[in-house]
């Protein structure tokens, strides 16, 4: 597995620890992700990849914040 845009990856590390989010973009190690919330698709928080858990799951990043707050939710529900 690897950092790709549409990977959902949790949070290992800071205040948003637990949290589920998406890759939107990966920089010299350093991934852009985004909740739809917190963190909107417009202004992605840069986190280290260390502090990031990878999933299995990838998909394709939601147009709106609005969708992608509905596609994660649905993760935090599982657990």
């Amino acid at each position: 597995m690897d950092f790709v845009r549409g990977r959902v990856v949790i949070s290992k590390a800071g205040h948003d620890k637990g949290q589920y989010m998406v890759v939107d973009k990966v920089l010299d190690g350093y991934a852009y992700v985004c909740d739809g919330k917190q963190r909107p698709t417009e202004k992605p928080k840069l986190k280290n990849l260390k502090h990031l858990c990878l999933t299995s799951t990838v998909v394709e990043m939601p147009q709106t914040n609005k969708q992608l707050r509905k596609l994660l939710n649905s993760f935090s529900k599982i657990d």
